[in-house]
Formats: structure tokens, C-alpha cells, sequence
């Protein structure tokens, strides 16, 4: 079972878009879901008004399973949804529980997080395994989301329990990140020793990189931004982020935002 959740653990939505790149490339059914009421908060995770067949109704946020046909003998099962506000223990049993049902033994979980990383390289991805203190980012001591909580009361159920996450660039926040999503869709094809159709992710990943480099070619304080962490990478690996200077990093992150936003709807010609 894969499984990602919206929210804090999905930056630029690459976690969530692997998900959901899976359900569109193959033949899927929706198998179940984990109802709302007990575990979201309705000012954080609003409900939707949507259009549904020509009919009006509200969409709550809840958790939704899938069964995944890739091949005749290949399936495989994933679960998406936000991330709860409340009772992650019992949430997480729950997600076992029915693990257990689709007699699931290997559980994925995804995830996304924002760092000093850049575009022009291969984005940064993390693999742990379970509950594994000897993991190579066992240094981190810090705020955890519902992939880790996940995680880690599978391999305490007796599950294979793994977990991958991709670092997206911060200075490229607010936007989709495809090359994210395409290193975790490559990293779960490793794990799970199946070629996994990646479509058209590749052709979107190399959009996504030529955007940001005339984003950076047209901001100065971002390129030399960019250039330093590009020096430090070639140096030392990936940096550390107290040694990379950001001073306006919220401004460079709006003026992205708002140049890309320029740059898949650009203004009209004057007359």
C-alpha cells in the first residue's frame, strides 16, 4: 500500500500528485474510505460545494482507498487524503486495519518538504525504513507529520514499513513541482521492482526546470540565491540550511509565485 497525505507533508503537492499520477495511468476502483466527522478540523480542511454529474452536493475530506491494477498479476493498493487534525493514533490503526484486510505486508508512505535545495540538480530524496534508528536522517530532531506516525506504527505492527520523501526547492513554493513527483514515482519503481509508467511526467519536469531558469535569469537576488547553493552542493553535498544566506526568502518566494503565474497566463498584447 501507498499512501500520501495533503497538507504539511506535501509540499508543492509532488507526495499527493504521485498518488494521483498512479490512479490516472492505471486502471483503478475505489475500494473504501475513512469518514471525516472524528478526525478534521472544517476551518483548516474545509468540505467542497462541487458539480457532480450536473448536481449539487458537498465533499467532505476524508481518506479514500484504491485498488490499482498495473498488470493482470500486478496490484497494488493506495491511500490518499489531508492530512487529520486530530486522533492520528487511532487514524493510523484504522489505515492498518484495513491494510490488513487487502492482506497488504508492505506499506510506502510519501511525503514532500520544502529545502535548500535547487532545481538544476537532482532534487534530494530521503528512504527510511520503518522505525530504523540507524536511517541516514536519524539527526533530525523536530515537528513530524501523519507519513511518520504512519509509518512507524506499521513496522511496530509487523508491516514492511518505508517511507520516501522528496525535497522540493523553497524558492519555487506555491507551485506544482513535477520533477518531485518523478523522483518519488522512480524511487517507488526501485522498491517495488516494477516498472511504474511515468507518462507524461518527464516532458512536465523539464517544463517545470526551464520555468525556473528564467525565473532566475530575471532576479538577480535569486540567481546569486541559486549560485550559492549550487557552490555548496559541489562542494560539501547538500547544505546545511543555516549556512545558506536568505534574506528576503518570503519575498523571492512571492515574486516566484507571482512570475509564474505571469508566465502560464501572460497579459494581453497592448493595442
Amino acid at each position: 500500500m501507498i499512501a500520501a497525505f495533503g497538507g504539511w507533508n506535501d509540499a508543492c503537492q509532488a507526495a499527493t500528485d504521485t498518488v494521483r499520477h498512479l490512479l490516472d495511468v492505471y486502471e483503478s476502483r475505489e475500494i473504501g474510505h475513512i469518514c471525516c466527522d472524528s478526525y478534521y478540523d472544517y476551518q483548516s480542511s474545509r468540505p467542497m460545494l462541487c458539480n457532480v454529474q450536473g448536481h449539487r452536493r458537498i465533499v467532505w475530506p476524508e481518506t479514500t482507498f484504491y485498488e490499482v491494477t498495473a498488470e493482470p498479476e500486478t496490484t497494488f493498493y493506495v491511500a490518499m487524503g489531508p492530512e487529520p487534525n486530530f486522533h492520528w493514533s487511532d487514524f493510523c490503526q484504522r489505515v492498518l486495519r484495513f491494510a490488513d484486510e487487502c492482506d497488504v505486508t508492505n506499506i510506502i508512505t510519501l511525503g514532500s518538504m520544502f529545502a535548500d535545495c535547487t532545481h538544476t540538480r537532482a532534487l534530494p530524496l530521503s528512504h527510511t525504513c520503518g522505525d530504523d534508528d540507524d536511517a541516514s536522517d536519524d539527526s533530525y530532531c523536530g515537528p513530524i507529520g501523519i507519513p511518520t506516525v504512519l509509518n512507524y506504527q506499521a513496522a511496530e505492527d509487523g508491516f514492511e514499513a518505508e517511507s520516501l520523501w522528496a525535497s522540493v526547492p523553497q524558492y519555487l513554493g506555491g507551485d506544482e513541482c513535477p520533477a518531485g513527483t518523478l523522483r518519488l514515482l522512480n524511487e517507488l519503481s526501485a522498491l517495488m521492482d516494477f516498472a511504474l509508467e511515468d507518462g507524461d511526467l518527464a516532458a512536465s519536469a523539464e517544463k517545470w526546470r526551464l520555468q525556473a531558469d528564467m525565473l532566475v535569469r530575471c532576479n538577480d537576488d535569486l540567481s546569486d540565491y541559486v549560485h550559492h547553493l549550487e557552490h555548496l552542493m559541489d562542494e560539501h553535498g547538500e547544505p546545511d540550511a543555516s549556512d545558506v544566506p536568505v534574506p528576503h526568502a518570503k519575498q523571492l518566494v512571492e515574486e516566484t509565485e507571482e512570475f509564474l503565474r505571469s508566465f502560464d497566463h501572460p497579459a494581453a498584447p497592448e493595442d
